[in-house]
């Protein structure tokens, strides 16, 4: 009986498997996970700068909340507005304009244009925040900004349209996409009523309310908000010393912060002078129009920003807050 061979596999013809096996073993492919990437309302959330969990949606869809990108303006005689409407005024190369706070409660964003000078004007219904930007970047192109859908610590995340970037508006930094790191230049803002706005600006024109889309102008989206406690979503930090919807004027020099809560700058005289940050600020509390204007040490506007406590404390855990003295 002849005996059975054994086929054993030639090593010279496997030897390009027996090296790959081994280079597998010394490398396996777990060493090195990829960095997971996430789809939020279309945008690729790619090591943002804050942390990605806290990045949410608001609910609507990008431009679910539609910004406006061609402004209609009236003059003040035309506008229909009572004297304690709220409204954001800016006063830019000769031109001034108020946009009543009932519109952009429901847009948002207005792209704008002040003798030239692109100018994105901003409002975060659930921060209370209204801030001016200057839509020109650093490098000298202009951005046409849209609403996102996304919140970050319950405020607007803006995108501009050309690079797809996230902006979050409280910091006026892209904080994902190609733009991220990249800061834009705040511009002095009122945060008023609509009556001493035009008295310091009779001839001020008025975002109009054809927009473009129909919506209740007549009506919020956020009924009893303002006075609420609540807060729709999370934020990273939070202080209960004043009431979360208490409004504060804060303002940022030299990476130092501060806060004016109203009701500490009601016990004043209407107009203190203060320093911090090797600065120093006249800041003038307008108890009728509860508004605050800030002027720094040659009496120029300085760009603050007018806010709900729990939103500015959301992103300055750190800050000094004023405090009045006991008369």
């Amino acid at each position: 009986m002849k005996h059975q061979q054994n086929h054993l596999p030639n090593p010279k013809k496997y030897r390009w498997l027996i090296y790959s096996i081994f280079m597998i073993a010394l490398h396996p492919v777990t060493s090195t996970p990829a960095i997971a990437q996430v789809e939020l309302n279309g945008f690729t959330i790619d090591d943002p700068l804050v942390p990605e969990s806290e990045i949410l949606r608001g609910g609507p869809p990008r431009d679910g909340i539609p910004s406006i990108d061609h402004p209609n303006f009236i003059s003040s005689q035309a506008a229909e507005l009572d004297s304690t409407d709220k409204v954001l005024g800016v006063h830019l190369n000769e031109v001034s304009k108020a946009y009543p706070i009932n519109i952009l409660n429901y847009h948002e964003l207005v792209n704008d244009q002040f003798n030239g000078q692109a100018v994105a004007i901003s409002f975060c219904p659930l921060c209370g925040t209204g801030i001016a930007f200057n839509a020109q970047l650093p490098n000298g192109e202009s951005r046409s900004f849209g609403v996102s859908g996304l919140l970050y610590n319950s405020d607007l995340l803006m995108y501009d349209r050309e690079s797809q970037s996230l902006w979050s508006q409280i910091e006026g930094k892209a904080i994902n996409g190609p733009e991220k790191g990249t800061i834009l230049e705040r511009l002095p803002l009122d945060h008023t009523i609509w009556s001493e706005w035009k008295k310091n600006n009779p001839k001020t024109l008025v975002l109009s309310e054809q927009t473009g889309v129909w919506r209740n102008y007549d009506r919020s989206p956020y009924p009893n908000y303002n006075q609420s406690e609540r807060t729709y979503f999370p934020v990273s930090s939070s202080n209960d010393r004043y009431h979360p919807k208490t409004w504060v004027v804060g303002i940022e020099v030299n990476e130092v912060t501060k806060a004016y809560p109203f009701p500490e700058l009601a016990k004043t005289s209407g107009k203190i002078t203060d320093s911090f940050g090797g600065e120093t600020f006249t800041i003038t509390y307008n108890h009728t129009a509860n508004s605050v204007q800030v002027t720094n040490s040659n009496g120029k506007k300085v760009p603050v920003i007018t806010a709900f406590w729990f939103a500015w404390m959301a992103f300055h855990p750190e800050s000094d807050v004023f405090q009045a003295q006991d008369k």
